[in-house]
C-alpha cells in the first residue's frame, strides 16, 4: 500500500495551518495558470467531511470561507471555483481556485483540456496571501 501523498507531504507551499487544517499555494503547472489556486488539507487522514465531527466540519468550513474571502480580494477573479474530490487522493482537502473568463480552461474546470492559451496575470507574492489568511484566521503559521 502507498502511503498517502498528503499525509507525507505538505502538498504545496505552506501559507498557513493550525492543528486541524494547513492552507498551501499550489505550484506547478495548475498554479502557474491559476495564480492565487490553494488548497486546505485536513491535517489527520480521513476521507470524507462525514468523518469529522460537526465542530471540526464547521471550523474547516470557516477556513474555507476565509480563503475564498482572501483569494477574491487579491486576485479579483470573475468566479472562484471550490472543489473536493479526493478520487485520485483519498485524504480530506478542498481546492481554492480563481477562474476568469479568459483563463484557458473557462468555463469547463481546470481539469478538462485547455481551450486557449493561460493569459499573463499577476501572480501575488506568498507572504500577501499568507499575512492576509493570518488578518482573518489568526497568525498561526
Amino acid at each position: 500500500m502507498n502511503p498517502c501523498e498528503l499525509c507525507v507531504s505538505p502538498g504545496g507551499e505552506l501559507l498557513w495551518q493550525d492543528g486541524r487544517c494547513r492552507i498551501v499555494r499550489v505550484g506547478g503547472a495548475e498554479g502557474d495558470a491559476f495564480p492565487g489556486f490553494c488548497r486546505i488539507i485536513w491535517q489527520a487522514h480521513v476521507r470524507e467531511m462525514s468523518d469529522l465531527s460537526p465542530i471540526d466540519r464547521t471550523h474547516l468550513r470557516d477556513v474555507l470561507d476565509a480563503v475564498e474571502s482572501v483569494v477574491r480580494r487579491v486576485m479579483n477573479p470573475d468566479k472562484v471555483n471550490l472543489a473536493s474530490l479526493g478520487n485520485v487522493v483519498p485524504h480530506l482537502h478542498w481546492h481554492v481556485i480563481p477562474r476568469w473568463t479568459d483563463d484557458s480552461h473557462f468555463p469547463a474546470p481546470i481539469w478538462a483540456t485547455p481551450c486557449r492559451a493561460v493569459p499573463p496575470r499577476a501572480v501575488p507574492a506568498s507572504d500577501v496571501l499568507a499575512s492576509a489568511l493570518g488578518a482573518i484566521l489568526g497568525d498561526s503559521r
